[in-house]
């Protein structure tokens, strides 16, 4: 293995962590597997994560925690839904099976209960359940991380915060991994506005592992929240080799660094680093991360004038075999964004029918409960916008734009969503609409104070109507 020491069944209950396993491979590769999760870096020698979590249920194919982490790993990638992959919907069964049928630990059988719960589509309860696992093991790395994971796809971002802050005065230094959650709770506090409180955390953390691409990617939300913008690149580049290396979260810094060339106008060099970086990540990766984040960065440039129409084209394919998924909304979204920009209508069709098909029996599943009050009126909104109908784009997002967030996803990839609300503002012939436009201007002078993106809607706000 790696030059890291993998930990083996007696290193885990010396932890007080215990697994029902006699397999010190299978731990081992239970170990690894949480190492590339939360450093999100593949380990070549181990198989990378995907064949590491395939490898552990051969090690020990009664290990109940390998299947937590296999199918766990998978329903917070997002990429497929166990509603229509069977293979993915047995390994979660197989769990359940399992925890029924042996003597496992109270903290495995909660563990499964999440998966379980996760699996449903149910994410807030899974997240109460990782976090009752806290509350008595506050240095279980799966429950915390799968927790922030939870948090992240419900944009509630005060309790990714505060799930981090309960447990970070067990995490001793001896502990492994203990020097990561530095900027996995800064990247908390930058959600929730705490934004010299992250840039503290964020670069002692670097301080302590100067490759840790999530402190790294702390910074960059840091410094685009703060429109501290020359910042901000010089530090993306001064540090790429750093980060470049977590090539599970290089392809989303990559698309943060655009931003901020983006936000300066500098749209040449945010062209270049789609095709150079980015595009070709997002080719290879199958992450839904960075398909969301590319398809923002295109829409974000066509709000901004730019002509990305073939580049369209390209996401479609990428994009195209998940159509139907419907895991998560804030994905749903971004894919509808690609069939709009390359004027897919069937596609189009497709992605919105599926949802309102789903919206109409949502059971537990969080996304799809949301999707009638939310999901589908903003795909609605984005289908208007797409066809020169601004006033119903309007009509349509401002009602529900304080419940974007219930999306998930970041402050900074939501702000594609309010853009487009007030370029349709503006655009609208409705004069109450163009002054909604100046207004919601306002607020967003007042939160990102100095934005040249915002002075440039200013402009343009006095060309239309004046």
């Amino acid at each position: 293995m790696e030059a890291v020491s993998f930990r083996d069944c007696q290193a885990w209950r010396a932890e007080g962590l215990p697994l029902s396993t006699t397999s010190n491979e299978a731990c081992k590769l239970y170990d690894a597997s949480l190492t590339q999760f939360v450093t999100w870096r593949n380990i070549e020698s181990v198989g990378g994560l995907e064949g590491c979590v395939s490898a552990i249920k051969m090690a020990d194919p009664y290990f109940v925690m390998g299947h937590v982490v296999s199918a766990g790993v998978e329903l917070v990638g997002t990429s497929t839904s166990p509603r229509l992959d069977e293979r993915l919907a047995s390994i979660v069964r197989t769990a359940l099976e399992l925890a029924k049928n042996q003597n496992i630990t109270q903290r495995e059988m909660l563990h499964v209960k999440a998966l379980e719960l996760f699996a449903q589509g149910n994410i807030p309860k899974a997240s109460d359940v990782w976090e009752d696992i806290l509350i008595e093991h506050p240095t279980d790395l799966l429950a915390l991380a799968f927790a922030n994971s939870g948090y992240y796809f419900t944009g509630s971002f005060h309790r990714m915060r505060d799930s981090i802050a309960r447990v970070l005065p067990h995490w001793k230094p001896h502990i492994p991994l203990s020097r990561y959650l530095k900027g996995m709770y800064a990247f908390g506090l930058v959600e929730t506005r705490c934004y010299d409180q992250s840039e503290k955390f964020a670069m002692e953390g670097l301080a302590l592992v100067p490759d840790d691409a999530w402190s790294i990617h702390s910074l960059a939300h840091v410094y685009e929240m703060k429109v501290e913008l020359d910042k901000g690149l010089k530090f993306m580049e001064s540090r790429e080799k750093d980060w470049q290396v977590s090539d599970r979260l290089a392809g989303h810094n990559y698309c943060h660094w655009s931003l901020y060339f983006i936000e300066k106008g500098q749209y040449e060099a945010a062209l270049h680093m789609f095709d150079t970086e980015i595009l070709r990540r997002v080719k290879t990766s199958g992450s839904m991360l960075e398909m969301a984040d590319a398809s923002a960065v295109l829409r974000r440039l066509e709000l901004e004038g730019v002509s990305v129409k073939e580049r369209w084209r390209d996401m479609l394919q990428i994009t195209l075999p998940h159509t139907d998924d419907h895991m998560s909304l804030f994905n749903d979204l971004h894919f509808l964004m690609v069939s709009l920009g390359a004027e897919d209508k069937g596609v189009t069709r497709r992605l919105l029918e599926g949802l309102q098909e789903l919206a109409k029996t949502p059971g537990s599943n969080y996304n799809h409960e949301l999707a009638g009050s939310v999901g589908v009126p903003l795909c609605q909104a984005l289908m208007e916008y797409q066809g020169g109908n601004y006033s119903e784009t309007v009509e349509l997002m401002y009602p529900i734009r304080y419940r974007i967030v219930e999306l998930g996803g970041s402050n900074a990839q939501r702000d594609v969503f309010y853009q487009l609300l007030i370029h349709a503002a503006l655009k609208s012939e409705n004069k109450h609409h163009q002054k909604l436009g100046r207004c919601l201007l306002v607020e967003r002078d007042a939160m990102r104070p100095n934005s040249p993106l915002t002075d440039r809607l200013k402009q343009r706000a006095v060309a239309l109507h004046d």
